[in-house]
């Protein structure tokens, strides 16, 4: 009876695995939903799962709302330069689809390629195409909710000048489906460049780098990208840095990435004007088109990624980058001493961002209590604000709270959470709602 006993109660405390829904129209997401509030499941919407770890580890997960199937280009409107997108719908895909009328949707956040239309919305991910075209959030014009009662709710329209109702587009961007599930979205489009080249410029040290990036902001050049990348680490270098023009800028602890896409002349001229502007900050210059640039480009989106590490989001004044790299120097040191020992190890600390923007990503390679301590110590910097732990191990996540305060918005995110998701059964806590 004794092990009987011990086995049922194992029985009841194992979760049971989730219930994979796999809806192919609007309809079919709003009576998924309002089925699993009626009978309180907990549900957690998902795309292709690119940032499934994002986040809270989530709680109790009942229901799997996989959106995969709704991923159609209901509608392109070429001439008013707009597209209704459905939630599923990759990327990629989308752009293969604009681009028959030579023109994109201009967004490029990690895992681009496989990130789908409804993920990239509900976490408002972007890249360095920031610089130029603004957010998921700044290019939506129109959406198509599902919310937790089922009713499909619309806001805005299809051309850019609308004042169609409330702009729930905006409110539910940034959610991590915390208030409901984007079924469709219209965005706002742009031309696909004739022409495009990148200047890779190596930097010695972070005086020369604040003299770059201050250089840039005054003057007339307009790059459609604007990126930097920092490497700070306590391991000994193996290597001098690298003095002459024709090395590998990859070596450099500082790069500025430029990109400037036009015509071909209009490139042409903002490259030399820059290259001339800059020469006097930089230790290299490299100008790069074609393959060679798109290789680029693509190691600088993975490039935070590519370890088994922590990955910080935060924002930061780009007048003060100064002080962020005297924060980033510290951090590192402090990250490098073993908090179990007391010793001196090795850690690295990784930043990528938009360079004119002043927002980025921050990958902490070192243990988990470094790296907590490293995010405690980012969330009580005055040169840092909006820091939030997007990848960390569950160990991690136990140790600091994800989304950190939210100060005196945490009412009226309750608020929001009460009136849209009454039953609270979205996104399994996951979110910052």
């Amino acid at each position: 009876m004794t092990l009987f006993r011990s086995v049922l109660k194992k029985v009841q405390t194992t979760p049971d695995p989730p219930i994979a829904v796999h809806p192919s129209t609007a309809e079919e997401v709003a009576a998924a939903l309002k089925r699993a509030s009626d009978r309180r499941e907990s549900v957690v919407i998902r795309g292709a799962g690119t940032k499934i770890d994002w986040a809270r580890p989530a709680a109790q997960v009942d229901v799997m709302l996989d959106m995969r199937r709704l991923n159609r280009v209901l509608a392109h409107e070429h001439g008013d330069l707009t597209a209704t997108i459905e939630a599923g719908a990759t990327l990629r895909d989308v752009n293969q689809a604009l681009a028959r009328h030579r023109q994109w949707l201009p967004l490029d956040p990690p895992f681009a390629d496989e990130a789908t239309i409804g993920g990239i919305l509900a976490t408002n991910d972007s890249g360095p195409l920031r610089h130029r075209y603004g957010t998921p959030r700044d290019l939506v014009i129109g959406i198509q909710l599902a919310t937790t009662d089922g009713v499909l709710a619309k806001a805005g329209g299809r051309v850019v000048k609308n004042v169609a109702g409330y702009d729930l587009s905006k409110l539910v961007t940034g959610s991590f489906g915390s208030l409901a599930a984007i079924v469709s979205a219209t965005f706002k489009l742009s031309p696909i460049p004739s022409a495009s080249k990148t200047m890779v410029v190596s930097i010695q040290d972070g005086a020369r780098l604040a003299d770059a990036i201050g250089i840039v902001m005054a003057s007339q050049l307009e790059p459609i990208a604007f990126e930097l990348q920092i490497r700070r680490s306590t391991q000994r270098p193996q290597s001098p840095p690298r003095t002459d023009f024709s090395a590998d800028s990859a070596s450099s602890a500082f790069n500025v990435l430029l990109r400037f896409a036009s015509l071909a002349a209009a490139v042409d001229a903002q490259i030399a004007t820059a290259s001339a502007a800059l020469k006097g900050c930089a230790t290299a210059i490299d100008v790069l088109e074609g393959d060679p640039e798109q290789a680029a480009w693509h190691d600088h989106a993975r490039r935070v990624w590519n370890a088994d590490a922590a990955v910080v989001r935060a924002s930061w004044l780009p007048a003060n980058v100064t002080t962020v790299l005297a924060e980033l120097e510290q951090l590192t040191a402090g990250a490098g001493r073993s908090s179990a020992a007391g010793q001196q190890g090795s850690a690295t600390c990784e930043m990528i961002g938009r360079a004119g923007v002043g927002a980025g990503l921050i990958r902490l390679d070192t243990d988990e209590a470094a790296q907590a301590n490293a995010i405690q110590q980012l969330r009580t910097s005055a040169s840092f604000g909006n820091v939030v732990l997007v990848r960390g191990s569950p160990a991690l996540k136990a140790r600091v709270d994800v989304w950190g305060s939210h100060g005196d918005r945490q009412l009226l995110f309750a608020s929001l959470k009460r009136a849209l998701d009454p039953n609270g059964v979205l996104n399994a806590g996951r979110g910052p709602l």
